[in-house]
């Protein structure tokens, strides 16, 4: 469930990155090609990037379709970004449509996303509560909110962008599994992880995209194997695994 899209680079717009290729996010929000859990993306979108002029990402979110908000249309082609952490949401059953609900995720400089479902959540929170940083997003009535949350508090551990995603990852896959595809972004580098569900990446002389499904149809894009890793910075790809 969901689709989330990751991007470094040199600075680009909004509206290139989410919008305006033929199979964007915002397309992926109702004609999903590669979807294999849920069939639309309708239950809220978010978009994240990083600006010069504060240290924390700008976060911009909304409960409703992605292609029902003309606010977010206007604003995407006047925002230029060189990281960034999108997705549209399908929402579990059980869980509510609210704005709380929708990724990314925030606190200090990270963004975070999950494409997916824990399988046993209730085992999740009672066996790994006290490791959790209780930060208001992590309270969010959904399951990714742990995952952020326990994201969050390895990170203020020490651990780096890909090490947190990877380590989460693991615990919660030993305490009921799931469909556990995480996103995350800092501002110099972006890092996801493959457990269930699909994720491409695309290298360019502009930068590097990591996506639930191509956007377009450009041979470059290419699959990041099942149970992996991968890292990106201003280096290059780093694909282990997990």
């Amino acid at each position: 469930m969901c689709r989330h899209l990751g991007y470094l680079g040199r600075p680009r717009t909004l509206q290139e990155l989410v919008l305006d290729p033929p199979y964007s996010l915002g397309v992926q929000a109702y004609a999903p090609r590669r979807q294999e859990h849920g069939t639309i993306n309708v239950d809220g979108f978010g978009v994240g990037w990083y600006t010069s002029r504060r240290p924390e990402p700008v976060r911009y979110r909304r409960a409703q379709p992605m292609w029902a908000d003309q606010s977010f249309a206007s604003l995407a082609p006047t925002v230029d970004a060189g990281c960034v952490v999108a997705a549209v949401r399908s929402a579990t059953p059980g869980y509510p449509s609210e704005e709380s609900g929708a990724a990314p995720f925030t606190h200090g400089h990270w963004l975070f996303s999950h494409n997916g479902a824990l399988g046993d959540l209730a085992l999740a929170r009672k066996a790994l509560r006290d490791e959790v940083a209780w930060v208001p997003d992590a309270l969010a009535p959904v399951d990714s909110a742990l995952l952020f949350g326990l994201a969050l508090a390895r990170w203020e551990g020490g651990s780096s962008l890909g090490e947190g995603l990877a380590r989460v990852t693991r615990e919660v896959a030993e305490l009921g599994g799931g469909r556990l595809n995480l996103l995350a972004g800092d501002g110099d580098r972006i890092a996801g992880t493959t457990y269930g569900d699909t994720l491409f990446v695309h290298e360019s002389a502009d930068g590097v995209r990591l996506a639930s499904e191509p956007c377009d149809d450009d041979p470059a894009w290419a699959p990041v194997p099942p149970r992996s890793l991968v890292e990106v910075d201003r280096h290059g790809v780093v694909v282990t695994s997990l």
